[in-house]
């Protein structure tokens, strides 16, 4: 397969930024100088790495000429990057997790599905209609990398039977 000029990929960049205000602006700035268009940003302010600061998953697109750029930017600004690799994302789905998320700890549960299986959280939306100390549910669009769309739900219904979760999950084409 020969790649266009104009073609564009995924890809997933891993930052850790220090806890100053403004540095998640400084961080993106050179993608989009450089032609990103941005995917997602899951920025884990809970979360400290053992460096002391905050790690954030940027997603987004550009052309393969254009992501060298973008990175050898980043680190020229004095953004610790991490992880930077293509990540080529071949199916979306859609699923709704229902129970305790916020006592569980959404953002645990977030960070690992992104860690435990190849996929990117690309959209959630949260609803907690009787407050956060109720059940409350969460939409999350996931990009899964090609061929792996059961082992990614094999991590979420392990992720969510600890947690005493429920899983709507999206039908695959056929079902």
């Amino acid at each position: 397969m020969n790649e266009t000029k104009d073609e564009v990929h995924t890809h997933t960049i891993r930052l850790e930024l220090g806890d100053e205000p403004g540095k998640l602006l400084q961080a993106l700035q050179p993608i989009a100088e450089n032609g990103g268009n941005l995917l997602s940003i899951f920025h884990e302010r809970g979360n400290i790495t053992p460096r002391g600061h905050i790690p954030v998953e940027v997603d987004l697109e550009a052309p393969p000429e254009r992501y060298d750029d973008i990175i050898a930017s980043l680190r020229d600004s004095g953004i610790n990057v991490v992880q930077a690799g293509t990540e080529r994302y071949s199916t979306s789905i859609t699923i709704i997790l229902s129970g305790h998320l916020v006592d569980t700890g959404i953002s645990d549960t977030l960070q690992r599905i992104r860690e435990e299986s190849n996929t990117s959280i690309i959209d959630i939306s949260v609803s907690a209609p009787e407050g956060t100390k109720d059940v409350s549910s969460a939409r999350l669009k996931l990009a899964i990398a090609a061929g792996e769309t059961e082992e990614t739900m094999n991590v979420v219904r392990s992720i969510a039977a600890e947690k005493d979760l429920r899983i709507i999950e999206t039908l695959s084409p056929g079902e």
